[in-house]
């Protein structure tokens, strides 16, 4: 099959969808398919993969690290007939989404739209109207929806929401899945955290895996931790990402008491290769945000063997199995501290829900979800031929 992927972000940005693109575009690769990539550019990207075309783009005025694609692409029809594409799956239902969704129309091909990303959960970025804008980013996510062929939805959760919007369109749920080949590959003796940062020996370390931003819902983790590191205080908390509340996030430690040596670190964004290495480093995973399809990093923390204590909401109750691989918590200070107090303190239920949560992570490994999403797509496929074929013959009858 030639697929093509219509998305508004990807590399060099970081984020949960282009996770997704990439470790599909991995795997299936594996299985003999080709990939061809549509999305915007990025300033100062040298670009050094084959099959990804750019659009010219502009930095989002929210966060200048994800930038807005300029839907003109001059001889595109062209350039896509010569792909001879099988199938267009599209990341978003704003610009790529809907360039992507023309394109699929005027070439009849089958168009696929995983809906990664509850939009309505994140009008907090402008300054006004916010219900108005939630409102109506409902209403064109689910009219875009009724346009395509099929949904991909990463989480049962996500089905049921769209379900409650009378939403026609077939739905399947497929997680992006994680390479769990990858994590077994790594040599690593589980102490580079350690190592880098000077973290003791002694120290339980608190992992948090996402970007910095304000649906990630940081400021309760850090408060959080500062309880925690109360009742225990040989304990590390290590956040791992980027984004615009770093600054923030730091000051709002330091007003905790914290140190930024010692008792919270920000490591920044690394390689996923980095990133397994600290992922073995740590002994607890926690996850504060609510605002997850999936909660891909939860699967990720789990392929290294951690237990996970995740406030629960939209997503991640798909991907922590409650009091066997991990706790899920109201947003609640009381309990979600009390959860990771209690992991922390009682070694035969750590090692039980850490043997749970490799066995959780093979489940959902990225060959298996790659497996399922070749399936829609062969469907899809047939389905197509076969409806474009009764047209042509019906078209034969009429024409003398």
């Amino acid at each position: 099959m030639k697929i093509g992927i219509f998305t508004d972000s990807y590399k060099p940005y970081t984020s949960g969808v282009v996770t997704s693109i990439t470790t599909f575009k991995r795997e299936l690769e594996q299985l003999g398919h080709q990939f061809f990539i549509f999305a915007p550019n990025y300033p100062n990207y040298v670009e050094s993969e084959e099959g990804v075309y750019r659009f010219y783009s502009v930095p989002a005025p929210t966060n200048p690290d994800f930038t807005l694609a300029i839907p003109v692409f001059p001889g595109m029809k062209y350039l896509l007939r010569q792909l001879d594409l099988d199938i267009i799956h599209v990341h978003s239902p704003f610009t790529m989404g809907r360039v992507g969704l023309h394109y699929a129309r005027r070439l009849g091909l089958p168009v696929v739209f995983t809906y990664h990303t509850l939009y309505d959960q994140y009008v907090h970025y402008l300054p006004v109207a916010q219900e108005l804008a939630r409102e109506m980013t409902i209403k064109f996510a689910n009219n875009f929806c009724r346009q395509v062929d099929h949904i991909i939805v990463p989480s049962s959760e996500v089905s049921n929401i769209l379900s409650s919007y009378n939403i026609p369109t077939p739905i399947s749920v497929i997680p992006t899945g994680v390479p769990v080949e990858r994590f077994k590959a790594v040599d690593c003796d589980g102490n580079v955290l350690r190592e880098r940062y000077g973290i003791p020996a002694g120290n339980k370390i608190l992992l948090n895996v996402g970007r910095l931003t304000k649906e990630k819902n940081l400021e309760f983790l850090l408060d959080a931790f500062a309880r925690v590191h109360r009742h225990k205080p040989q304990t590390t908390l290590v956040i791992t990402a980027q984004g615009p509340l770093e600054s923030a996030l730091k000051q709002q430690a330091v007003d905790l008491g914290l140190s930024l040596e010692r008792d919270v670190i920000f490591t920044g964004a690394v390689p996923f290769e980095t990133l397994i290495q600290i992922y073995y480093s740590a002994d607890l995973f926690v996850f504060s945000s609510m605002t997850e399809t999936q909660g891909l990093v939860l699967i990720e923390a789990m392929a290294a063997g951690l237990p996970v204590v995740a406030i629960r909401a939209y997503g991640v109750a798909d991907m922590v199995d409650h009091g066997i691989n991990g706790f899920l918590t109201a947003c609640d200070q009381d309990e979600f501290t009390g959860a990771i107090l209690k992991l922390l303190n009682d070694d035969r239920m750590y090692h039980y829900f850490r043997n749970n949560a490799l066995m959780k992570a093979e489940q959902v490994s990225s060959q298996n979800m790659a497996l399922q999403m070749e399936k829609v797509y062969q469907q899809l496929i047939n389905t197509h031929v076969h409806r474009r074929s009764r047209v042509y013959d019906w078209l034969s009858r009429m024409v003398p």
